[in-house]
């Protein structure tokens, strides 16, 4: 019985610490991003077809919601005149690396894609 509850115990820790990473991109990205007139997926694309690679996408991403600036972004230039560029995120360096960890595993191409032999 004690074996059991510390199973359980185990289980609901994990479960809580999945859940807890999972709000932080949930919270402070989805929340805000669901309203815009470009989705997370395509701005992902955006940034992959720049930067190619995970670190690179990830570095770059990081620089631009530490400090956005019009320079930075990957978004079409119309669309920053028109809806301008974000606030930084005020998400502490932690945080924000977790996010967009999540962020790159909830989107990324590479391991998904299927070879047709």
């Amino acid at each position: 019985m004690v074996k059991l509850f510390f199973v359980f115990i185990l289980v609901s820790v994990s479960f809580v610490n999945v859940q807890a990473k999972e709000n932080i991109y949930q919270k402070n990205c989805v929340s805000c991003h669901k309203n815009q007139a470009v989705t997370l997926d395509k701005l992902f694309f955006q940034y992959l077809l720049k930067y190619s690679s995970e670190k690179m996408v990830k570095k770059s991403l990081y620089n631009y919601l530490k400090h956005p600036s019009y320079f930075k972004t990957v978004m079409p230039k119309g669309y920053i005149n028109r809806y301008g560029v974000k606030l930084p995120s005020k998400l502490s360096d932690k945080e924000l690396k977790k996010a967009i960890d999540i962020y790159w595993n909830k989107y990324k191409v590479f391991g998904k894609l299927k070879i047709k032999k």
